[in-house]
């Protein structure tokens, strides 16, 4: 086993999946810790987890075990992944679970990398960047869950980690491997307990990689497993890849994110193709609703997938949260979508495109998948996935990735 990988939600878990497949290394996603049962051979194992929102403690415990059971399949080396917006509050998650994975192991530092230059994620003068905008002027300051209100990832880790941290500047990122590793290496010694990379480039994260390659633990999001999987793998074929890719059958789109890029895919597929608009009321006050809405679905035939919604702008999403409060109305909407999902998979739908990583972590769960194989991206980051036990086939979206081309793009797979 070459690297285990603790995502912390399940879009996140696709997202890096499918950099370690496309790099490399033959990769099965878990949902969830595994109660037993044998597994393909694989290179590497990425366990989603649903620890992003919940309370740090609950993160804490969930990605505990999902260390010990990692490292009982023989990984040596853990990779705790987050998203690329490092998304988080002043009290978690990300903090507190790297410091105790890294009690854990018995190890007192480790590495603060969340970049993806491929999306626009970079990071300068430890600042994170959304495309041209620093973090804290992005749309990820309006999340209904994490919003992000400081770009400044040193000041964020101090927030909620037990340690100090430092930053490895863009000039030594620029010297390459050697000048990283004794970066890191001084920042350690100083009494650092986490050190943030400036990154801009998909080469950084190759040399950052170099750099850390036998490290028992280093955070990040999806961008540092390309170098680490340069890194790692064998040459082996990616079996793995080949055997994620979708299934045969009716495909339907449920879209619970409110990103602003999903908004965007949203209001372009809305020209394509059948959609619908999601209520909340009737999801908090009809029991039948998820069946009418499967009915919809199902009726609309062949052609392009039909669309159920419950994207929406930030001004729409306030006044919803006011009017329902936000943790009513956000149970609401994913228990919704689960029930639907049940429905459409029910009546014989066999791929599912899943936009936004609350919905696809309720759906996955209510379609009790319990691991996938990993298929062709999408788009950066966003890999169909194939269910191990069923001939089912998702792809599962973080709000922010993709073009706003995304949902017609993932059905061009299928004729492939």
């Amino acid at each position: 086993m070459r690297l285990g990988v603790i995502a912390d939600d399940f879009t996140g878990a696709t997202d890096i999946a499918g950099f370690l497949v496309e790099n490399g290394l033959s990769t099965l996603q878990l949902a969830g810790v595994p109660s037993g049962g044998e597994l393909p051979q694989t290179d590497a194992l990425v366990v989603s987890l649903k620890s992003r929102s919940c309370s740090a403690e609950q993160a804490v415990a969930d990605s505990l075990a999902a260390l010990t059971w990692l490292r009982e399949q023989g990984c040596d080396r853990i990779y705790q992944k987050y998203c690329s917006t490092f998304d988080s509050t002043p009290l978690g998650n990300i903090g507190p679970v790297a410091d105790a994975l890294l009690a854990a192991l018995d190890h007192d530092f480790t590495l603060i990398c969340p970049a993806l230059p491929v999306n626009g994620r970079t990071v300068y003068q430890g600042n994170l960047f959304v495309g041209p905008q620093p973090l804290a002027e992005s749309g990820m300051r309006h999340h209904p869950l994490t919003p992000m209100t400081d770009s400044n990832l040193l000041r964020l880790m101090d927030a909620q980690g037990r340690g100090r941290t430092g930053l490895v500047p863009l000039n030594t990122i620029a010297a390459g491997p050697d000048a990283i590793a004794a970066a890191l290496a001084r920042l350690r010694d100083d009494g650092y307990r986490y050190a943030v990379v400036d990154t801009l480039t998909e080469q950084h994260l190759l040399d950052i990689a170099a750099a850390v390659r036998d490290w028992p633990l280093v955070t990040g999001g999806s961008g540092l497993a390309i170098g680490l999987a340069r890194q790692l793998s064998r040459g082996q074929p990616l079996a793995a890849r080949a055997a994620g890719r979708p299934v045969p059958g009716p495909c339907a789109i449920l879209s619970g994110s409110c990103a602003q890029m999903t908004n965007r895919q949203v209001a372009h597929y809305r020209t394509l193709a059948p959609s619908l608009a999601l209520s909340v009321e009737a999801c908090l006050t009809e029991p039948d609703y998820p069946a009418r809405l499967a009915d919809w679905l199902l009726s609309q035939g062949e052609g392009p997938a039909p669309l159920l919604y419950a994207t929406t702008a930030p001004e729409t999403l306030s006044e919803i949260q006011r009017q329902y409060g936000v943790q009513a109305a956000s149970e609401a909407v994913e228990a919704c979508f689960a029930a639907v999902a049940r429905l459409l998979v029910a009546a014989g739908v066999s791929r599912l495109i899943v936009a936004g990583g609350e919905t696809s972590s309720r759906v996955t769960q209510a379609l009790a998948i319990h691991a996938f194989h990993i298929g062709p991206q999408i788009a950066p980051g966003v890999p169909w996935v194939r269910a191990t036990d069923r001939p089912l086939s998702l792809a599962l979206k973080s709000g922010n990735f993709g073009d706003e081309h995304f949902f017609s793009t993932a059905q061009e797979a299928f004729h492939d």
